[in-house]
């Protein structure tokens, strides 16, 4: 793994892609480039009784000069830095800062691909990527790109919540554990039977001190550290969860307020009409009408059009 920052100062982790791995889909773009630049070479051969020698031999360069520039330029342009071999074996090629790969990346790895693998049988490739980092060779270092692997391995499901343990972690305060601290216990959870016994207790103890200081209580005695971090993070999965879904039960509209006395609510939450406990409606929503009451008698008025003095 390595650390990629983009452009909006975000780290990113990426799987950087492994030399043997590359070195197959190396072969397997060879192949195919050879392949058609031998038909390639048989028509241009059965052509000559039909074309000028000079004309042949140009369109024999300019054939040639297509499948070794052309086509790892045209690939990793159109499909976002993956060739044929690429594509086969899960890699593609990035920019230095995660985003896709660009023509003049494209064609600075294509023009150097020339030289270090078909002019000089692939050693400058193989010298840089062993004493590069991140497995660079020269053309992506001119080009600044970094070839990835897409393809995770397939990590183990993370373990449930200890039977013995699910009752002590209900009562644990898990306001101070941070997202880093708990990201680094699931992937060691998750690669747990993957690792060297020796290096998976060692990095579990330290894991497990990290995640003791700011969690409480302190496990029971005895318990082991891939038990009392599977008791954590099942225990935190199991929180958020339930705050989901109350928060998917709860309705948007429901008062803050509620179960207050109308005089202690804010101005404009307790309109007319409603109760503690009831909807908040928004300020400024006419209330329910009134009910009717009786209508009263018409006044009787003389010829006029005067009413009679009380």
């Amino acid at each position: 793994m390595s650390e990629v920052v983009t452009g909006e100062a975000v780290v990113v982790e990426v799987r950087v892609a492994q030399l043997p791995t590359r070195a197959l889909a190396v072969i397997i773009d060879g192949v195919l480039q050879l392949t058609v630049l031998a038909v390639a070479s048989l028509l241009v051969g059965y052509s000559t009784a039909v074309l000028d020698g000079a004309l042949a031999t140009g369109v024999l360069i300019l054939v040639t000069v297509l499948v070794l520039v052309g086509y790892p330029v045209a690939c990793e342009t159109l499909t976002r830095g993956r060739t044929l071999g690429k594509l086969a074996l899960g890699l593609r090629v990035v920019s230095d800062d995660g985003g896709p790969e660009r023509f003049r990346q494209a064609l600075f790895r294509g023009l150097a691909g020339v030289l270090e693998f078909w002019m000089l049988a692939g050693a400058p490739a193989l010298i840089a990527s062993l004493s590069n980092q991140r497995g660079k060779r020269l053309g992506d270092i001119f080009a600044g790109t970094i070839v990835i692997g897409e393809r995770a391995p397939r990590q183990d499901p993370l373990p449930p919540m200890p039977a013995p343990l699910a009752q002590w972690a209900a009562t644990l305060e898990l306001s101070q554990l941070p997202d880093e601290l708990a990201n680094t216990a699931r992937q060691y959870l998750s690669r747990f039977g993957q690792l060297n016994p020796r290096a998976r207790d060692e990095l579990g103890m330290r894991i497990a001190a990290q995640m003791s200081a700011v969690v409480t209580p302190p496990p029971p005695p005895g318990v082991p550290p891939h038990a009392f971090l599977a008791a954590v993070l099942a225990e935190r999965r199991r929180r958020e969860e339930l705050r989901l879904a109350r928060a998917r039960v709860a309705s948007p509209y429901e008062t803050p307020y509620a179960g207050m006395p109308y005089d202690a609510r804010p101005y404009g939450t307790a309109p007319y009409g409603t109760s503690p406990g009831s909807r908040q409606i928004p300020y400024g929503t006419p209330g329910p009408a009134a009910p009717p009451g009786p209508v009263p008698p018409p006044a009787t008025t003389t010829p006029g059009g005067f009413l009679p003095p009380e």
